[in-house]
């Protein structure tokens, strides 16, 4: 299966090198530029199979470079992940509404960020992002459907594995009981809040059944959050 493209369009040199580190490790081929001009010449020659876009660039802005992308033809449906300071909401709407298909606020985990280039793929270009996820070490075959944890098989029923696909997608990212809800069950689920924590106990005694530490984080009057950083 060939690579998967990334065109990294950012004008801090040690952020481009660590988010190429990262994403390269993930098995992605990265091509960068800090110049929107470049950036256009670029995708226009080689169409890559995702953008990432810095809004503050040299030369043409990067909502300005969205913009464009997203009228020549070649790059009219290559998706885009906007990086930016600017943490407003309408500036958030500013950029999905310029054709961004998602958004994230600096500062940022790298991980995060690999995780949100995985799931932007596997949403538009299925056979581009791989069958696998993987955080510390948890793999999930998605293909298999089958997780492992340190190299040991884990059994987990549908629900658990839907609840711990979201959060390998969404490493480190805090999720409420409702958004989890929404992002598990659906939008019109009848379930009540307290059926996520039942899940989340069965999720986690199956995934601890080894004896490894737990690396489902509970936040206090937040939710809950994939982190082997920030377990106690």
């Amino acid at each position: 299966m060939p690579k998967a493209r990334i065109l990294l369009v950012e004008d801090d040199r040690a952020l481009v090198e660590l988010l190429t580190f990262h994403l390269e490790r993930a098995d992605f081929e990265v091509g960068s530029t800090a110049d929107g001009e470049d950036a256009l010449v670029m995708a226009r020659e080689m169409p890559p199979d995702l953008v990432i876009l810095d809004w503050m660039i040299e030369g043409i802005a990067g909502i300005e470079v969205c913009r464009r992308l997203r009228r020549i033809d070649e790059t009219a449906n290559v998706p885009i992940i906007m990086l930016t300071a600017r943490g407003e909401e309408a500036d958030r709407i500013r950029g999905l509404e310029t054709g961004a298909d998602d958004y994230v606020t600096k500062p940022f985990s790298p991980r995060e960020l690999v995780a949100r280039v995985g799931a932007v793929l596997r949403r538009v270009r299925p056979a581009l992002a791989g069958a696998r996820l993987s955080y510390a070490d948890l793999e999930m075959d998605l293909v298999g459907h089958k997780v492992k944890r340190a190299g040991g098989a884990v059994s987990l029923g549908p629900t658990e594995f839907r609840l711990l696909r979201h959060f390998l997608e969404h490493p480190g990212r805090v999720f409420s009981r409702e958004r989890l809800l929404d992002a598990v069950w659906g939008h019109d689920s009848d379930i009540e809040l307290r059926t996520v924590d039942v899940h989340i106990r069965r999720l986690r005694k199956a995934i601890n059944a080894g004896g490894q530490a737990d690396i489902i984080r509970t936040v206090r009057s937040a939710g809950y959050a994939l982190d082997a950083e920030g377990r106690a």
